[in-house]
């Protein structure tokens, strides 16, 4: 067994498809395959099942996962002890669905980065059932995805709340609803609505506080930063987390403000998740701890000021 033949296999399910994975690898595909194959047969397990729409680790490569991610961390470690100046870098990639707060996410990865400077974060947007199941088949090492107060989690997952906070409508300053400290469901039907597509939480919230009722106008878009941008250019309203907005760079530039929503008690839940197993790579646990350390740093300040 070789190095190498863990790397390739952690890129290929990092990846989701052998072809990706040669492309990144620089590797030939038909290489790529008969490497992994032979790692296959060595350890007596399929460790990718191949589809049509890529190769993703089978219920035997998900149990060993864990295990060869942490035999690469070792070696890693092995190399920087050694004072090796051209290790190889690890990558830990994270999934969000779009409204992570950029005060919590930039921080947390820049703080990482201070003490893993060869180790490259991804963050990759995608839809909430999209992070759980790439988390649980390995393509994730974590995910940063939205939930309202009682929802259930998948019993795969790991979960640790890192903020809680309360739905608000998003509104230019100019905005004549911005006169108001706070608005109602009539407000949001009589204007332009920014809504997130069908999938996202924030979609699933606001069709059950219209009830089923149309706005005068809607939008649909993917995430709350597209989302955000469209309300900064006067397209509409739309309706967030408030700890998506806080804070943000459109709302320190003026381009954008919040307001409550009447009548409503809704709580939703940042939850950052990993998939249960043993053991969770260094680099991982350690992004995990920055994430909840900067959130820790958010809440103290919302509680003080």
């Amino acid at each position: 067994m070789r190095t190498e033949q863990l790397e390739y296999i952690a890129a290929v399910t990092r990846l989701g498809s052998l072809r990706r994975a040669a492309e990144e690898l620089r590797l030939s595909q038909p290489a790529l395959s008969e490497t992994v194959r032979n790692l296959e047969r060595e350890l007596g397990v399929d460790l990718l099942e191949r589809k049509r729409t890529g190769a993703t680790m089978s219920a035997e490569g998900r149990e060993l996962l864990p295990h060869i991610i942490n035999v690469l961390d070792a070696v890693d470690r092995l190399r920087s002890a050694a004072g090796e100046q051209h290790r190889i870098s690890r990558m830990v990639r994270v999934g969000t669905v779009n409204a992570a707060t950029v005060p919590l996410l930039i921080p947390a990865v820049r703080e990482f980065r201070a003490t893993h400077p060869v180790t490259q974060v991804e963050v990759v947007g995608a839809q909430q059932s999209d992070i759980h199941r790439a988390l649980i088949e390995g393509g994730f090492d974590l995910g940063l995805v939205n939930h309202l107060e009682g929802d259930d989690v998948p019993a795969e997952l790991e979960s640790t709340e890192l903020l809680r906070g309360r739905p608000v409508v998003c509104l230019r300053p100019d905005s004549p609803l911005a006169a108001r400290t706070a608005l109602s469901v009539t407000d949001l039907l009589d204007t332009p609505l920014i809504a997130m597509r069908s999938g996202y939480v924030m979609h699933r919230y606001v069709h059950r506080l219209l009830e089923g009722r149309a706005p005068s106008f809607s939008y649909s878009t993917d995430g709350a930063e597209m989302g955000k941008l469209m309300v900064a250019e006067g397209l509409g309203v739309t309706v967030l987390p408030d700890f998506s907005v806080v804070d943000d760079p459109l709302v320190r530039g003026g381009a954008l403000t919040h307001r409550p929503l009447t009548d409503d008690s809704t709580r939703v839940l940042l939850m950052l998740q990993r998939r249960r197993a043993d053991p969770v790579p260094r680099a991982v646990q350690d992004l995990h701890d920055a994430f909840v350390a900067r959130a820790g740093v958010l809440v103290s300040g919302v509680s003080g000021g």
